[in-house]
């Protein structure tokens, strides 16, 4: 069953917690889709966890819609989001035509980040029928990425409070909570009717969202991650232990290789010393 935003906002009311993952590749989103992911979603993290970008304030359109088509190709049932790059979302026109050209190549929505300065855009997207995930808290566009906790102060709190619902008006269908206090980001969730995602913001909303290199173990830890493999070591170890095989003459072996029948070699051999 293809996933949407009614099947998002019915497993809110039902209190069954929504799952999320970054994708950034074919066979991960096949893998994703057939675990029953519910969002599997082309984050711009793509920038530094795929493409070695210093932030991911240097994604361009270019790059999300290469690895849009790839995740798309894999997804069947899930719902699949997309983030709108840096600067791609300035204007109304500038963002629902760069939706537009995202909902064309596959994808069911697109995440964009902001407070209440974004409460036009969304209201323009969604005017255009585009699903639209907002996001507050900590935004790696806005913020760079050295995270720090939101919703720490009286003032901050409120701030973020009043803020979901301002996106809520405008329109969202989902909204990210990144690095925003477990207790405000309970409020948030109890006070708005749309899901809300949280990354680092504790165990009280619809969902959660993880970058899928973090649960594998690629690359450093974080706090609100937690790791269920650990990749880097297992790969480096096939990597030398592939180099040593080769190295010693222990791979290939007799099942790595195809033969041509004994017969046919012989004739091969006589055409070659009548060639010399």
């Amino acid at each position: 069953m293809k996933k949407d935003i009614a099947y998002l906002q019915t497993k809110k009311q039902q209190k069954q917690p929504i799952s999320v993952l970054t994708c950034y590749d074919y066979p991960t989103a096949c893998m994703q889709d057939a675990a029953g992911i519910d969002i599997v979603f082309v984050g711009d993290s793509v920038g530094t966890n795929i493409l070695g970008y210093k932030s991911e304030m240097e994604v361009t359109m270019a790059d999300m819609l290469h690895h849009l088509k790839a995740v798309r190709r894999g997804v069947t049932d899930a719902y699949l989001l997309i983030d709108m790059p840096y600067a791609s979302d300035c204007n109304p026109k500038q963002a629902i035509a760069n939706a537009n050209l995202f909902l064309d190549n596959g994808a069911d929505g697109v995440k964009l980040e902001g407070g209440k300065e974004k409460t036009s855009i969304i209201s323009a997207l969604t005017e255009q029928d585009i699903d639209v995930c907002a996001h507050i808290g900590h935004n790696p566009q806005i913020h760079g990425t050295k995270a720090a906790t939101h919703g720490k102060t009286v003032s901050k709190a409120k701030e973020l409070i009043q803020t979901s619902s301002d996106l809520v008006d405008a329109g969202a269908k989902l909204i990210v909570l990144e690095k925003i206090t477990e207790e405000i980001s309970q409020i948030i969730t109890e006070s708005i009717n749309i899901p809300t995602i949280g990354i680092g913001a504790g165990r009280y909303c619809d969902g959660q969202v993880l970058v899928i290199n973090d649960i594998l173990g690629i690359g450093p830890e974080f706090k609100h991650a937690k790791r269920y493999q650990d990749y880097n070591r297992l790969t480096y170890e096939a990597i030398c232990q592939y180099k040593e095989e080769v190295e010693n003459g222990a791979f290939p072996t007799d099942a790595n290789v195809d033969n041509i029948a004994f017969d046919k070699l012989e004739r091969v051999k006589k055409w070659l010393a009548l060639k010399q």
